[in-house]
Formats: C-alpha cells, structure tokens, sequence
C-alpha cells in the first residue's frame, strides 16, 4: 500500500495587537486586506486576506504587552510576504500611508523588498524574487 502524505493547503501567521479592531482596519485601509470575520464579543481576534494570503490578528489582554520580532532579533520581520510586483506595492502602501520601516532595496539573499510597521510595530517584509543571471 503506498503512503500517503499530506499536502499543506494554506497558511496563516498569527500577529499578537492591542486592538484587533483598529489593527484589523488599518490593515483593511492602509495595506488592502479583507477582514473575513471577527470572532468574540468584544472582538478579539480576526481574520484577514489579501490575494488568497490569510493573516490572523489576535487582541492581548491589556496587561500583556506587544513584542514585536525585532525588539528581540535585530531587523527581524513579524511576517515576510512574496508578491510578484514589489515596486507597484511599494508605491501602493506609500500612497495609502504605510509607514515604511524600510525602503525598496535588493538584498544580497537574491530579493527585492520593502518593510512597513503596522499599529503594533511588527515589521512585515514583502518582497519579490530577483531573476538569476
């Protein structure tokens, strides 16, 4: 009998906020998602998506704080996205008013991309493969 594997399907990274229902909104005006459901009474955590990418906000409590990766890691991102036009979001996000943690840039791990800060001030990276050769 031949093994069966499982195939993964999907994914979504969970993002700790102090408000899911502000971090939900900027992410819906300022990066473009689509806030799929709220889940609680009052609403503490959140489905997003954007281009059939999922990304979950969950609220903490109010005495818990936020800890963004790079407050532990120099210059780690909270999530990194690849997207197959980084300049046209680039310019996307600046006229919507992103802040920009960092500007377009080639890195030398063969990427091209750009970092906003969200409410919270997780870095999150979006970046595009740069050809070979």
């Amino acid at each position: 009998m031949k093994k069966q594997i499982a195939k993964f399907t999907g994914h979504a990274p969970v993002l700790l906020v102090r408000d899911v229902v502000a971090s939900a909104n900027h992410y819906r005006d300022v990066l473009g998602f689509e806030c799929l459901e709220f889940y609680g009474e009052p609403s503490t955590f959140c489905i997003l998506q954007r281009d059939k990418l999922h990304l979950m906000l969950g609220q903490v409590s109010r005495d818990h704080d936020v800890v963004p990766h790079w407050r532990v890691v120099e210059k780690m991102c909270s999530v990194y996205f690849w997207v197959d036009n980084v300049d046209a979001l680039f310019n996307e996000f600046v006229s919507s008013g992103a802040t920009i943690d960092y500007e377009l840039c080639n890195q030398p791990y063969g990427c091209r991309e750009f970092g906003i800060q969200d409410l919270d001030g997780h870095d999150i990276a979006f970046g595009q493969l740069l050809a070979e050769g």
